[in-house]
């Protein structure tokens, strides 16, 4: 048996947001919750009415600004 538990997700495995079914649904409590840490982090203002696409690209800026995540 192979231990997987190392290996990194294919990044071409990774779906859009623009792309997700459930896209247009309010964020996740999870995604919320990071959102306002890496806003805070970056001094930044979060609108309050984002998706769940928009906060999930919101999340990868917001991480390229602060170094975190990557």
């Amino acid at each position: 048996m192979t231990d997987h538990s190392n290996e990194q997700t294919d990044p071409s495995a990774i779906k859009d947001p623009d792309e997700w079914v459930t896209g247009d649904e309010p964020p996740t409590a999870a995604q919320e919750s990071y959102l306002a840490t890496l806003a805070r982090e970056a001094n930044a203002e979060l609108p309050d009415d984002l998706t769940k696409a928009e906060a999930s690209k919101r999340i990868d800026e917001l991480q390229a600004e602060t170094g975190r995540g990557r």
